[in-house]
C-alpha cells in the first residue's frame, strides 16, 4: 500500500515544472518562517532537498548568512542505517554524496546530539492530515525521529502531497505541522489555517 502511494505522488511530483517547485517552495518556506516553532528555534535540522522535492536550499543559504539560527543537516551512515547530524556554517561545506544528496565534506563534520535540536523540517513524499509520512522507505528519518520525541517536526510538501489516510506501523514518526503552498496543517487541530 504504501509503495503504490509513493509511486503515485512522485509521479505527481515529477510532472511539476522547476518554476512552480521554486514558487510553491517560497511559499511554503515564508509560511514555515512566520510560525511561532520556527520563530523560537535556535538549532534547525533541514533536509538538504532534490529533485521535485519542496526546495530548501533558498532558506538554508538564508539563515546562513544572516546567522540567526545554526542550521543542521543529516549525514547518511549507510553502514549503520541511519542519520547523523552535522552543524554546517556555510552551503559550500556540501557535496553530493549518498543518491546525489548534498551532505557535508567530511573535513566539515561538526556533530551534534540529536537531542540539542529545536525544530526538524522533515521530508517525505507523502503526508496525512494526522502529521503520518510515507518517506523514501529506507527508514532514516523514522529512526532518527524515535530519538527526538521532545523537538517539534514540521513536514514541508505540495498539497498535491497531502492525502486523506496514510496506514502506519510501530516505527513511523508522525509530523507535528505540516506547510503546503495552501495551508498549515497542526496536530491536534481541527481547524487547517
Amino acid at each position: 500500500m504504501k509503495q503504490k502511494i509513493r509511486e503515485e505522488i512522485r509521479k505527481k511530483r515529477e510532472v511539476m515544472n522547476k518554476e512552480d517547485v521554486f514558487s510553491k517552495s517560497y511559499t511554503i518556506q515564508e509560511k514555515l518562517k512566520k510560525t511561532a516553532e520556527f520563530r523560537n528555534a535556535k538549532n534547525i535540522l533541514f533536509y538538504v532537498s532534490t529533485k521535485n522535492e519542496v526546495e530548501t536550499h533558498r532558506i538554508i543559504k538564508e539563515l546562513l548568512s544572516s546567522g540567526e539560527k545554526n542550521i543542521i543537516v543529516p549525514i547518511t551512515d549507510k553502514k549503520n542505517k541511519i542519520l547523523k547530524l552535522s552543524v554546517i556554517k556555510s552551503f559550500s561545506e556540501l557535496t553530493p554524496r549518498t543518491h546525489g544528496i548534498l551532505e557535508p565534506e567530511n573535513k566539515f563534520i561538526r556533530p551534534i546530539e540529536p537531542e540539542k535540536v529545536d525544530l526538524v523540517i522533515v521530508p517525505g513524499i507523502a503526508f496525512d492530515k494526522s502529521g503520518n509520512r510515507i518517506g523514501s522507505g529506507q527508514g532514516y528519518y523514522d529512526k532518527l525521529l524515535n530519538t527526538m520525541k521532545n523537538t517539534k517536526k514540521v513536514g514541508l510538501a505540495f498539497e498535491l502531497q497531502v492525502i486523506d489516510d496514510i496506514p502506519q506501523e510501530d516505527h513511523d514518526v508522525p509530523v507535528d505541522m505540516i506547510i503546503t503552498e495552501k495551508r498549515i496543517i497542526k496536530e491536534n487541530e481541527n481547524d487547517e489555517k
